[in-house]
């Protein structure tokens, strides 16, 4: 089941495991994803099914996932891929506007980490895939509102595969540099180059369904940014204020 149902990197990593198995996709306007469906059918899937999932309507994400495990069905891939980029310049001074990148892309996100976790315990099997990101690591001044988040989400996230070990239950953490895609798009179109190691979705869904298929816990896309961002994590914090997006 993908959280996040339009998401470019949700669908694509969808679509890598998706051959032999059904699909649920969870989104707003779920009547409007006729593409996404599609493309997961094309990949092998055997039917694909569509709820109406709001991120940040927080009081029914319980609810919904527990709707998702009834009458027997089982889950063996959860994909949290749902966020928001915001506007970095605007969120420095516009509360209510950070506050909404916070909780889409951190309130929202335990929402539904949580009552998944709680499902996946109870059935003793399955996999949690979260997409966290580089900007997480070392938060950095040109997007702090949105770094923060995902510095925020990566903690929990690792925190949760921790409490998961030994459950029968995993959580693959995804920490992608820049993606070239929907999301970035318009940052792009301002005139913001992308940054060094960028990737496309697709690229990042290869990475992702290479790392669950080997059992692994955590993936940096690509695998040059770990050393690169320990070495960042080093650097005096004079330097790393003048270091561009």
């Amino acid at each position: 089941m993908v959280f996040g149902g339009r998401s470019e990197i949700g669908v694509a990593t969808a679509a890598r495991l998706a051959e032999g198995n059904r699909v649920v996709l969870a989104a707003r306007r779920p009547d409007d994803l006729a593409g996404e469906t599609q493309t997961l059918l094309s990949a092998g899937a055997t039917a694909v099914d569509t709820v109406a999932f709001d991120a940040d309507d927080i009081a029914s994400h319980t609810a919904l996932v527990e709707s998702l495990f009834r009458d027997g069905a089982r889950v063996d891939v959860a994909i949290v891929a749902f966020g928001i980029l915001g506007d970095a310049a605007r969120s420095e001074t516009d509360v209510a506007h950070a506050l909404q990148i916070a909780h889409t892309d951190y309130y929202a996100q335990i929402s539904v980490m949580t009552p998944l976790a709680v499902a996946l315990r109870r059935q003793g099997s399955g996999t949690i895939i979260v997409f966290s990101s580089v900007a997480g690591v070392r938060v950095r001044r040109a997007n702090y509102v949105y770094g923060s988040t995902k510095a925020g989400l990566d903690g929990f996230a690792s925190g949760l595969a921790d409490a998961l070990h030994g459950s029968g239950v995993r959580l693959l953490l995804a920490r992608p540099g820049f993606v070239v895609g929907a999301m970035t798009r318009e940052l792009m179109a301002s005139g913001v180059e992308p940054a060094p190691f960028a990737r496309t979705a697709d690229q990042v869904a290869d990475a992702v369904a290479k790392a669950y298929r080997k059992g692994r816990g955590e993936v940096w896309i690509p695998g040059v940014l770990r050393p690169i961002f320990f070495g960042m994590r080093l650097l005096p914090r004079p330097v790393w204020r003048r270091l561009p997006r």
